[in-house]
């Protein structure tokens, strides 16, 4: 075989040829290395502090001066334009969705009004905004604590610092409105110095250690969810803890699945209202999102809520976590493919089929539910005693908690839909075990008819049925709107202006 400089000598045309390669592999070479230094300075320019961010922190502005990125992705969750099949980001009036509802939460505020959560961005302008909070004139009026302020913002740890947490926790939700008025951000979930993941809210903290658990053993991994679970979770307000305080407490001393935070409750006879209509002790499940998924395969694989809600992303030679929190369905490219190699269409509809057939067993059960509270009414208008109804108000109970809970879940259907099919398959026994019990009671009442479901088909029909003056409701809210919230922003940008 004959060498290179033998060929080049007989063709002096393939030797300029040879030259010219070379410039052009030296110089993308050179190229590639240049990229290589600009991206790594560019990654070490991004990361180095641009401004001292003060211990409790609360705006997220002053944090997006050092973390542009994250700062102008997190704003993506204004963003309310994605609507998927059984959800999104845009305001959905679940009572006009499921005027079941509204019967089921009869005697509770749940009745007046509940709307699926927009983004983050709008968290305290929701809770402002929702009927559920009343319309209080005064500091100390009003339905609600000061404890539903908790997950909204991270003026909340703020005030946690400043009054004690036991403190913070007393008192009327109005009494911090001047307070509370920086949307879900930064300081919920990092550490102002070292931006290290960390747990500012103190309940997960309290129930971890209830069970013997050391949260601050936990990997990175693992606080890329627990981080999600200081508010993504069930709770109750403890008034045991301190007198005149709604301590935030999360009933997992038993055990974090439906039926052993059931008993948690039994055993201090807790309930969170008396059902307008059938008079049972009735448990409200808030959002278990956190223990919902934890009966799924991807947490049993050790998947993150992170890794499908807040999908790394890659930027120039910048790598970081995208904080628009938002369905991964609207993200499916950076969250589902990267582990699922299917088309888009195919994962989409895969969510889709598990979502509908959990929403269609849960809906039978509501009926069910619905029908047993108006059959309880019956038999009271009819001279029922307590010993009578004691049995038949349990299993109201205990149904419907297996349904609130299902229905309360963010998500649930998707992230363990055996888990919610098996729990709504139990609530829909217990349901119908105990309208056989009513049905015999109302026998013994000298009743034998068919009681007549109510014509509950719209929201505003539901409403009426369970006697509720939403034209009242409505038109104080809106006075509440117009005359308190001004004065209230007006008290925090004014304290805020004297921030460095």
């Amino acid at each position: 075989m004959k060498s290179i400089t033998e060929l080049t000598q007989k063709k002096p045309g393939l030797a300029w040829l040879l030259f010219f390669v070379t410039i052009v592999i030296v110089f993308l070479l050179g190229l590639l290395a240049s990229s290589i230094i600009e991206r790594r300075a560019e990654a070490l320019f991004v990361n180095t502090p641009k401004t001292e961010i003060r211990d409790g922190e609360v705006r997220n502005e002053v944090w997006g001066e050092n973390y542009p990125r994250e700062f102008q992705s997190y704003y993506g969750t204004a963003d309310t334009t994605f609507r998927s099949k059984h959800g999104g980001n845009a305001t959905v009036d679940m009572l006009e969705e499921v005027p079941e509802m509204v019967v089921l939460w009869a005697g509770y505020l749940f009745s007046r009004d509940y709307k699926q959560g927009r983004g983050h961005f709008y968290a305290v302008e929701d809770v402002l905004n929702t009927l559920r909070t009343g319309a209080p004139m005064t500091p100390d009026a009003g339905p609600q604590p000061t404890t539903c302020w908790t997950c909204k913002s991270p003026d909340v740890p703020r005030m946690m610092k400043e009054e004690g947490i036991t403190q913070y926790y007393t008192g009327q939700w109005a009494r911090l409105g001047p307070e509370v008025v920086n949307p879900i951000g930064c300081a919920d979930c990092h550490d102002a110095k070292t931006a290290n993941l960390h747990i500012s809210r103190p309940a997960l903290i309290e129930a971890f250690e209830r069970q013997g658990r050391d949260i601050t053993k936990a990997s990175y991994q693992e606080m890329r969810t627990l981080v999600c679970a200081q508010c993504h979770v069930e709770y109750y307000f403890n008034k045991k803890v301190a007198e005149g305080a709604n301590y935030l407490t999360f009933p997992w001393d038993k055990g974090m699945t439906v039926e052993e935070m059931e008993i948690y409750y039994d055993g201090i006879a807790f309930s969170d209202w008396t059902h307008a209509l059938s008079k049972a002790p009735m448990l409200k499940a808030q959002h278990p999102d956190y223990e919902m998924a934890q009966h799924g395969i991807h947490a049993q694989r050790g998947v993150a809520c992170a890794d499908c809600h807040m999908p790394y992303q890659s930027e120039g030679g910048v790598k970081f976590t995208n904080h628009k929190m938002q369905s991964p369905l609207n993200n499916i490219a950076a969250s589902c493919q990267v582990c699922h190699r299917e088309e888009a269409e195919t994962l989409v509809q895969n969510v889709y089929d598990r979502q509908d057939k959990v929403l269609a067993a849960r809906h039978e059960l509501e009926k069910s539910l619905v029908r047993a509270h108006v059959e309880a009414k019956k038999a009271w208008d009819l001279g029922a005693t307590e010993d009578q109804m004691k049995d038949i108000l349990d299993g109201i109970r205990r149904a419907q908690w297996r349904w609130d809970y299902v229905a309360a879940t963010h998500g649930g259907s998707f992230h363990a839909p055996v888990e919610c099919a098996r729990i709504v398959s139990h609530g829909q026994t217990i349901a119908q075990e105990t309208r056989i019990k009513l049905a015999r009671l109302l026998s013994a009442l000298g009743f034998n008819e068919e009681i007549p479901y109510p014509d509950i088909d719209t929201k505003a029909k539901a409403q009426e049925f369970i006697g509720l003056d939403m034209k009242k409701f409505n038109e104080e809210k809106a006075a509440f709107l117009k005359e308190i919230v001004p004065g209230w922003k007006a008290t925090a940008a004014e304290r805020e202006s004297k921030w460095n």
